[in-house]
Parts: C-alpha cells; structure tokens; sequence
C-alpha cells in the first residue's frame, strides 16, 4: 500500500495559519490599495497608508517588546509551539501590510510632489524603506520559512527553532522602532 503524498509546505502552512485568515491577510489590504490607487482620493490613499502603517508598526512592536520576552521565560519546546501557530499567520500577514504601507507611501509621495531628491526628509524615508524592505524580505520572510520548514520536518530541532524565532522577534522589534523613526521622518516632511 502506497503512503499519502506529502503535502507542500506551503500548503501546510496555509492549513495551520487558517485559510481565511491567510485569505483575508493578502486580498484586504491589497485591494484596499487597489481602490485608493484607482479613486484618485488623496484622502483615502492616505487612509490606506497609515492604517496599513499602523497595523505593521503596531504588530511589530508587539511581537519584539511584548511577545519577545514573554517568550524568553518559557521552555524552548513551548516556544516552537508558539512559533509553529504564529509564523503561519505572520508570514502572509506581515509582507502584505509592509508591501501596501510602502507602495501607498510611494505613490502618495509621488502624487504630493514629495518624492524629491532635494530633501533631506526624503532621502531619510527613503534609507529607512530600504533598510525596512532588506530586513523584512530579505531576512524576516527567509528566516520564518526557514523556522517553519524544521517545525514540521520528522525531527524538529527545537533549538534551531528558538534561535531563529528569537532572532526574528528582535528583528521585529528593530523593524519597529525604524517605523517609528519614519513617522517622525514623515511629520516632518509633511510639514
């Protein structure tokens, strides 16, 4: 008798992040963009990139400063438990908000007249976006896969898991605290 075929890892991560969360995560935040983009409201772009801002910002700090050390003082097999619910949601979640808040950013930005070279304002949102994006796709995205992958591996190593879920928390936390540097940054070339 023939064993079942192993399911993909995306698709088990779609199956414990929940598929209507995971839906939910890519299409509103997306098609929130789309409507501002094709409205032609600089009231309601704007809505879509601070809202978009928030959430990412907000769910950032949490999980570097709240989650992060509630995490630290439980065992390390707990912890990949904890990682094991979370990085299903996270990881669709996260890149989809970043994604909107950026290119909202952008066009508004265009559409103002604010995305000049000349201002020192916009070459620091600039460097922090960039700094933000490397981070986020660059490390974040790879680093949840990769926790992800040993979680439903036959032997999960769960030291492997902890350092690699502990070292994305901290970097959410430093994505938190650069996304509170660009809403100074923003303040002030806005006004």
């Amino acid at each position: 008798m023939e064993a079942p075929p192993r399911k993909s890892t995306v698709a088990i991560i779609v199956d414990l992040g929940n598929p209507v969360f995971i839906l939910l995560a890519v299409v509103l935040p997306n098609a929130a963009l789309a409507a501002a983009m094709a409205s032609g409201s600089l009231t309601l772009l704007n809505f879509v990139h601070v809202m978009a801002g928030v959430l990412w910002t907000g769910i950032d700090l949490f999980l570097g400063f709240v989650l992060g050390p509630a995490l630290r003082a439980m065992e390390p097999a707990q912890r990949a438990q904890v990682f094991k619910r979370l990085i299903p949601r996270t990881t669709f979640l996260l890149p989809m908000l970043a994604g909107v808040t950026i290119m909202a950013g952008l066009e508004l930005a265009q559409r103002l007249g604010l995305l000049t070279f000349d201002s020192i304002w916009t070459m620091a949102a600039l460097v922090i976006t960039a700094a933000l994006v490397v981070q986020g796709f660059g490390m974040l995205l790879p680093n949840d896969i990769r926790i992800f992958k040993e979680l439903i591996s036959a032997t999960p190593n769960v030291d492997k898991i902890v350092r690699l879920g502990t070292l994305n928390l901290r970097l959410a936390a430093s994505q938190g605290l650069c996304q509170l540097a660009i809403v100074y940054v923003m303040a002030n070339l806005r006004f």
